[in-house]
């Protein structure tokens, strides 16, 4: 079919898209053409003598090519090629995309025992006839028409695809339409199956290639408290079973390959006044089929048993030894109190005293003297000296008394407030310079103190 149509006799490119054809100073145009070649049809007048040929692809290509015209019961308007070659020179090419799903398809039907081919054509009638992407020759007489659509497709009219499925299905065919596009995969006109967008090379490889959509389980249940489905009927809870899809994954060439055995089978869903049309497997069919029928047939459930509270098997916890000995080998009794081991009571250990290694030292008359008072004006004001304690190690605590020593010497040198008279705290004396005789390591961190 053509939008395009020349006029040879009225000499007119008629545009069929058009209300007034794209001429507005004839009124009633399409009405005065159409009446005339449904005249010249009744008196069997041959299509290339009627003067309308297409003028859109085929006469850019020099091609000539006669039609006719035909009006729908809902008002479209239509123009058709005499000859089917003229027709199929209006398709667009096939991508190399479109190819490697058909080279797919053909190998996994193969790997299956099934055998297939391309392009094939299915005569409707005397001069019409389907023309199939990939048709499958499957298990008991089925066959399986895939159509891979990865263009635009048509929702209305001959060559939309309820259409060309319908078509396909009345003569013994099982349309399998496959697309990576989205918005196809939503439509109910057919059997949609779906997976990503791939390059021909991707699509063309052995590997898995899966298909997120169009295929379902379907799920049997009692509206009850217990399910977890909400009631497709508003109720709260109805009490009566219900059918739920829920979306599962399958691979491509299993796909292919399960549907021409026949375990894989096109349903239609009836949810509310809506039709969804998907693929299940041939025992959720059936399923399906009884449940429309009345026959109702629920999977068992399982058993209940509440009442035993602990488990039958044997604990995974079997301790071997106890603290610090080898523990007898405990036999496994039936009794389940058997199995758990015996505490024992243990002491506690007394705190661990520490020891220290005696160094010998040799006996001298200073060691076994009684010590003597310190003089008077040495270092402690005639207060004794503190006896040294000796570490462990025999060393005597040298760094200590140095620093002691030298921490009594500088408190001798700072210079002791005079008591106040007034009652003012007297005000404090500033430093001009820095104490003799330390070093930078002995200052320390007060050598910011001691700059200012």
């Amino acid at each position: 079919m053509a939008n395009i149509v020349w006029h040879t006799t009225y000499r007119l490119l008629l545009d069929l898209k058009q209300e007034d054809l794209g001429h507005e100073n004839f009124d009633d145009l399409w009405n005065l053409l159409y009446k005339a070649d449904r005249m010249a049809a009744q008196r069997n007048v041959p299509v290339s003598e009627r003067g309308l040929q297409c003028g859109g692809i085929c006469r850019d290509a020099g091609v000539v090519a006669w039609m006719y015209l035909r009006q729908q019961a809902n008002g479209r308007r239509e123009a058709v090629h005499e000859r089917a070659e003229d027709e199929e020179r209006h398709k667009a090419p096939m991508s190399d995309e479109h190819k490697a799903y058909q080279e797919r398809i053909l190998r996994a039907a193969a790997e299956g025992g099934f055998d297939g081919d391309c392009e094939v054509r299915t005569p409707v009638g005397r001069s019409s006839f389907i023309q199939t992407d990939t048709l499958i020759e499957g298990a008991d007489g089925r066959r399986i028409g895939w159509e891979v659509q990865l263009s635009s497709a048509g929702v209305d009219g001959p060559s939309s695809v309820k259409a060309r499925a319908s078509k396909a299905a009345k003569r013994g065919i099982t349309p399998a339409w496959h697309t990576d596009r989205a918005d196809y995969a939503r439509r109910s006109d057919t059997q949609w199956t779906q997976s990503n967008a791939l390059p021909a090379h991707v699509i063309a490889k052995i590997g898995d290639l899966r298909v997120i959509s169009g295929y379902r389980a379907l799920d049997f249940w009692v509206c009850d408290l217990r399910a977890v489905y909400p009631c497709p009927d508003g109720v709260r809870r109805c009490g009566k079973p219900h059918v739920t899809p829920k979306p599962r994954d399958v691979l491509f060439d299993d796909l292919v390959r399960r549907t021409a055995a026949g375990t894989i089978v096109p349903v239609e869903f009836l949810r509310g006044t809506k039709v969804d049309r998907f693929w299940v497997t041939d025992a959720d069919c059936d399923r399906l089929a009884d449940f429309q029928s009345g026959v109702i047939i629920l999977p068992p459930t399982q058993p209940d048993d509440s009442s035993s509270k602990s488990s039958p098997n044997l604990p995974t916890c079997r301790p071997t030894a106890i603290l610090g000995e080898s523990a007898p080998a405990v036999a496994v009794a039936s009794d389940p109190t058997a199995l758990i081991p015996q505490q024992r009571a243990f002491a506690p250990a007394p705190p661990p005293v520490e020891t220290f290694a005696h160094v010998p030292q040799p006996l001298t008359h200073a060691a076994v003297s009684a010590p003597s008072p310190p003089a008077l004006g040495e270092a402690g004001h005639g207060e004794p000296e503190p006896e040294e304690v000796t570490p462990p190690s025999g060393l005597p605590h040298r760094n200590r008394t140095g620093l002691r020593s030298r921490c009594d010497h500088y408190r001798a040198r700072i210079p002791r407030r005079p008591p106040s008279t007034t009652g003012a705290p007297p005000p404090r004396p500033r430093r001009t310079s820095r104490l003799p005789g330390r070093t930078a390591l002995e200052r320390g961190t007060h050598g910011r103190m001691d700059a200012r």
